[in-house]
């Protein structure tokens, strides 16, 4: 028989994005009572901002290649999804009243393609099942086993039997994803890797010419790849644009994590485009070395192959003089060109965050900190990244839910034993 808990039992979850309100849903189910601390002036403002050009929710592939996403976590994350995987998010929105579509690259989406019904919709169910919002409440650390609180009445002190903290990242410090917990954590004993920019944007160090004339400049049909550390491609269909400075957009982003980490380690990092992927190496061999007459080589080009634009910028940009003159070695351009990426972009612009506690600071396959019982932690604050397409979402969820059943479970036991 499951031990109860008491419903005088309090848990404060502070952060109030997905991971903080799923954990805040599950934790009321449970029967304690919820407390819900955000220092930003309304709960998920981050959620609504990504939602406003399409609330894409999870990702409806097959499992396997799902829980690929996740890179070097995927073992740590497929804990958590094996109790709320995206068919589970999906049945979860419908149960909120929100009808879901599967869209292109089986992307899945809200009905109205918005983030704010979802939001209201969810806010009433929370509150419906008792669970209290602060807002304005900023997390300051503890004192004397309370937590502290900057309000806009000045600081208290909140007596909590369990906190989870769902804090996010760095990304974004407007909509409250500052990283100020980090030194909280540390002074506390917590291991945690650096936090890194996720999702981002590179710079490249454009020349004044081609930045002048291509700079928000979209590549439409383009492939991009890195190499592994085998030497390997493994190459990317997508889109993405030109900035006055770099590049950034889905494509760059889908790759951006061994990108930012060959940066780290080499000083920079080589992308590799392919401004011709619907034709094979062979074809466009074929049709740059077809006699062109009187033509120059970039009508010749723009004729045979489509090249134009931004993409012809691309080649004389990367390629040496000697290179675009000589037919072989411009048509091994347009396959395989190589971009140089100087740094990645601040975290503040990008879409998410790498890095945070570290799995190994958890107490077995929980939640919660061993350096700090009855403290759980939820969501992107914790060092697991994803690319976009609805997977960041997923883990945030089923991270939130985890940590609050792991919260659940240790206060039964303290309970039992007390």
């Amino acid at each position: 028989m499951t031990q109860p808990i008491p419903t005088s039992k309090r848990v404060a979850v502070i952060g109030g994005g997905p991971a903080g309100l799923m954990a805040a849903e599950v934790l009321a189910a449970g029967g304690v009572q919820v407390d819900v601390y955000d220092a930003m002036a309304s709960v998920g403002r981050k959620f609504l901002l990504a939602g406003k050009g399409g609330m894409n929710i999870t990702h409806a592939e097959p499992y396997p290649d799902f829980v690929r996403r996740y890179g070097a976590r995927q073992e740590q994350v497929a804990r958590w999804l094996a109790a709320f995987d995206a068919d589970a998010v999906r049945a979860w929105i419908h149960g909120l009243g929100i009808e879901t579509f599967v869209g292109t690259s089986d992307r899945v989406f809200p009905r109205e393609m918005k983030a704010a019904p979802l939001l209201r919709a969810w806010l009433h169910r929370l509150r419906e099942g008792g669970v209290r919002f602060h807002m304005r409440h900023r997390w300051l650390g503890w004192q004397d086993g309370l937590l502290r609180m900057a309000t806009p009445d000045g600081e208290r002190l909140v007596e909590a039997d369990a906190t989870i903290l769902a804090l996010g990242g760095a990304s974004w410090a407007r909509l409250g994803s500052d990283g100020a917990w980090v030194p909280l954590l540390a002074g506390r004993g917590v291991a945690i890797a650096p936090l890194a920019p996720a999702n981002c944007g590179f710079d490249v160090g454009w020349s004044e010419h081609f930045s002048s004339r291509h700079a928000g400049a979209p590549l439409l049909t383009v492939a991009a790849g890195c190499q592994d550390r085998d030497g390997r491609i493994a190459w990317r269909k997508g889109q993405f644009v030109v900035t006055q400075g770099g590049i950034e957009g889905s494509l760059v982003y889908a790759l951006s994590a061994p990108l930012r980490d060959e940066i780290a380690r080499a000083g920079s990092a080589t992308l590799w485009l392919d401004l011709a992927p619907d034709h094979d190496a062979k074809r466009v061999f074929d049709e740059v070395t077809r006699p062109r007459g009187a033509r120059s080589m970039s009508s010749h080009l723009q004729s045979r192959l489509g090249i134009k634009g931004v993409k012809a910028g691309l080649l004389h940009e990367c390629l040496s003089r000697d290179d675009y003159a000589d037919p072989e070695r411009l048509a091994a351009g347009i396959k395989r060109l190589p971009l140089t990426l100087l740094r990645a972009r601040p975290i503040d612009e990008a879409i998410s965050s790498a890095g945070g506690v570290r799995f190994d600071a958890l107490a077995g396959q929980t939640g919660m900190l061993a350096a700090l019982p009855g403290t759980f932690v939820a969501g992107e604050m914790v060092d697991w990244e994803a690319p976009t397409g609805g997977y960041l979402l997923t883990a945030c969820f089923a991270s939130g839910r985890a940590a609050a059943r792991d919260a659940l479970h240790w206060l039964r036991c303290a309970n039992a034993c007390s």
